[in-house]
């Protein structure tokens, strides 16, 4: 691991240099004025784990609109929100073929339907882990009564449960077909809406999206309830407040009815942005208070009843956890949670899907001594074919050498006759496990999004199930509670569905944790990679993985340092590394190098990076909704996803772009919500990718936002060189030892321990 020396002064060459010249270049000078960090760094492999060094804070956020998404500057908030809003307009014929967002969504939209239809359907009495029936009043003041003391908990859940019916065969979504695109809103209609914000004093660049979201009537709608206006990405309680109170006069107050039912939705939503699939009440009702909710059991039974959100009760002792030793007779706890139905239903499906492969014999695709064979010749693979060989569902733990393993599988699978296929977070990861199985005959690579929108993969059986009989899905951690849903219910009954990842990255950045729980749970083989991931990187990012960050030895510069004092200076080294010190010492162009920064926001986020990074590779007048053909994007085509690309041209079409290889057009009017420049990028943005050389930029306003989750992630992004532009002290070496991931609340443990045993 190497260090860069401090900055010369003036233009001077590189040289020789003490730490009393650092910083004294010129305010705005931006020339190549400072030795190469990689030709010029000494062995300081320590510089990392120590912090050694004086820097000042960097600097904070910079002013926003008026109406910035909520949490829209931290780590993947602003591309989700951006892509929420989208109403997929679409100009042409309805015969015109679906872009593959659009037939994602309508996939989505089937799969959802299915499930609603399925829910209808349920009428026997409600078990542990499920979600209540009965009038919402009756759940709150049960819950109420429990938690007073006023009654036992054993008298309000005292029936007993009923057995766990199997998981009852899904009805298949039958296969996506072109379809119209959702229409934009009318003129009319969102000049209406136009009116109404601006008689409230609301922005009047959210008509179009207001219109959009709240459909026909918005401006009635607006205007009977002001705080329907919290359903718009990006707008907070209190300015909803305002533009209620700007419309209702006297009428408006902190205690009305359409407040709290707003804000209770808002929090839950937010939740959702955070991760949880539901929150527990007394959280909720914790978070109403403190936004100025007079009576927070109120808000929360009035949305219950208006079925805007769900209430479950669940089991902490639930059945397939460990026995518990305690009095027979002691009441059992229980906890209350309440969530958006999406999410409830999405979660509820998914234990149903894991449950059928868990529970059900794989299809019989060649004797037990075919699949022996199988795996004697799979090498480091051989315990992975032995249990996909007899189970239905499989765990695959490990880095990026592993991935060897399930390309091994792959193989194998095939050659016993299986439908084999794989399925990657990103279009770069498909990209580069396809290089694995490059010879004829290989698998097929698709993306999930692509799997799931019909655009990629085998395409669907008559039933509406995926034409195959082993899918391996890569980079699970990054697969949410919706997309694993989907998944799951698509597979055909006897099909084989390995998940497999690196359980230290990031988690999705949609809710739940699907991977965590699965590995939590034990409910199903799991299969460790022994494969280290090789080199001085390797070394780096294994030792962060279990909270160690170790000097390394770097002898051909894999690693280097380069400190900085504060923001301004971590945006000029970042530019000068990317531009000029890195393709100069190791041969990596420009446009095989990214940085990742921890937000959108600050003077070192990813806007004032790309700001600086185009000005120096690519400058241009933007005359295309701020792009020039040969930008660097990211492009996010539905929540949660980020596909890195290349602006081409832009045209009476849209944004034409090239994104691994594959033209994307995006329409102008979705340019400014799903597009933004991409030479850097956050950490959740490039999980599942990984490129030559990455920057990683730690400015001083970072501290607090670092976890050992995103460390490891930013870092393993990296597959020969690994630039750490530091300065955020001791807060790297503490985050790495003492921050976990955050917290998550979900139900899927609970849901699938009534329904599948615990392995040993």
């Amino acid at each position: 691991m190497s260090t860069e020396p401090p900055e010369t002064t003036g233009n001077t060459e590189p040289g020789p240099t003490s730490a009393g010249g650092a910083g004294e270049r010129p305010a705005g000078e931006a020339g190549t004025d400072r030795g190469d960090a990689v030709d010029q760094g000494s062995d300081a492999g320590a510089e990392l784990a120590s912090g050694e060094r004086q820097a000042s804070e960097g600097e904070g956020e910079g002013a926003g609109p008026a109406v910035e998404a909520d949490g829209g500057d931290r780590e993947g908030g602003g591309d989700e929100e951006a892509a929420v809003q989208d109403s997929a307009a679409k100009d042409g014929d309805g015969g015109a073929q679906l872009s593959e967002a659009e037939a994602e969504i309508a996939a989505q939209r089937i799969e959802r339907e299915r499930i609603e239809r399925r829910k209808a359907e349920r009428q026997e009495p409600v078990e542990s882990g499920a979600k209540l029936s009965g009038k919402a009043a009756d759940l709150l003041a049960a819950v109420r009564a429990v938690e007073s003391g006023a009654k036992p908990s054993a008298t309000v859940f005292s029936e007993p449960e009923p057995p766990r019916r199997p998981a009852p065969e899904p009805v298949r979504p039958p296969r996506p077909v072109a379809a119209d695109a959702a229409a934009a809103p009318a003129p009319e209609a969102v000049e209406s809406v136009r009116q109404v914000l601006a008689d409230g004093g609301a922005p009047e660049a959210l008509a179009p999206q207001a219109a959009a979201v709240l459909g026909e009537g918005a401006d009635d709608q607006l205007r009977a309830d002001p705080w329907q206006l919290l359903r718009i990405g990006g707008v907070r309680p209190e300015q909803a407040d305002g533009f209620a109170r700007a419309l209702l006069g006297a009428e408006c107050g902190p205690d009305d009815e359409r407040r709290g039912r707003a804000v209770t939705v808002w929090l839950l939503e937010q939740a959702a942005l955070a991760g949880h699939t539901a929150l527990e009440l007394a959280t909720l009702t914790a978070a109403l208070n403190q936004r100025g909710v007079p009576d927070a059991d109120a808000a929360v039974q009035n949305t219950l009843a208006e079925g805007e959100a769900l209430a479950f009760q669940d089991a902490l002792d639930a059945p397939g956890a460990p026995a518990r030793q305690d009095d027979e007779n002691e009441e059992r706890p229980i906890r209350v949670l309440v969530g958006l139905e999406r999410y409830a239903l999405a979660e509820e499906s998914l234990a149903d899907g894991l449950a059928r492969l868990i529970n059900s014999a794989p299809k019989q695709d060649g004797s037990a001594e075919d699949w022996e064979r199988a795996a004697a010749d799979a090498g480091t693979a051989a315990d992975l074919v032995r249990a996909v060989a007899a189970h239905g569902l499989v765990l695959h733990t490990g880095g990026e050498a592993s991935l060897s393993e399930p390309a091994s599988l792959l193989h194998a699978a095939r050659a016993l006759g299986l439908r084999a296929w794989a399925a990657t977070h990103s279009p770069i990861g498909r990209s580069r496990f396809a290089a694995r199985l490059s010879e004829s005959g290989a698998p097929g690579v698709a993306t999930v999004a692509g799997l799931l929108s019909g655009a990629e993969g085998p395409g669907r059986d008559a039933d509406g199930a995926f034409d195959l009989d082993l899918l391996v899905v890569l980079d699970a951690p990054q697969v949410d509670v919706e997309t694993a849903a989907l998944l799951t219910e698509s597979l055909p009954d006897g099909a084989r569905l390995v998940l497999a990842g690196d359980p230290a990255v990031l988690w999705s950045a949609g809710p739940g944790r699907v991977f965590a729980d699965l590995l939590a749970a034990r409910s199903c083989p799991q299969i460790a990679s022994r494969q280290p991931d090789p080199g001085p990187l390797g070394e780096l990012v294994s030792g962060i993985g279990i909270g160690e960050l170790n000097q390394v030895e770097a002898p051909g510069k894999e690693v280097v340092i380069v400190p900085v004092r504060d923001a301004g200076e971590a945006v000029h080294r970042t530019v000068q590394l990317v531009a000029d010190s890195v393709p100069r010492a190791l041969g990596v162009p420009a446009e095989e190098t990214r940085v990742i920064t921890p937000g959108h926001g600050g003077a070192a986020g990813t806007r004032a990076l790309n700001t600086a990074l185009k000005e120096r590779l690519n400058p241009g007048p933007g005359r295309f909704g701020g792009f020039d053909p040969g930008d660097r994007v990211a492009y996010s085509p539905a929540p949660g996803r980020t596909v890195p690309g290349q602006v081409v041209k832009a045209d009476a079409e849209g944004l034409h772009l090239s994104c691994e290889g594959e033209a994307v057009v995006v329409p102008k009017e979705r340019v400014e919500q799903c597009v933004r420049h991409g030479w850097a990028l956050t950490a959740h943005q490039a999980a599942g990718a990984r490129w030559p050389a990455v920057v990683v930029v730690l400015p001083g306003d970072a501290a607090q936002t670092l976890s050992r989750p995103w460390v490891y992630t930013a870092f393993s992004r990296a597959d020969r060189h690994l630039s750490v532009v530091h300065g955020v002290e001791q807060a790297l070496p503490r985050a790495v030892a003492e921050v976990p991931a955050k917290p998550r609340t979900t139900r899927l443990p609970v849901l699938l321990s009534t329904q599948v045993p615990t392995a040993g």
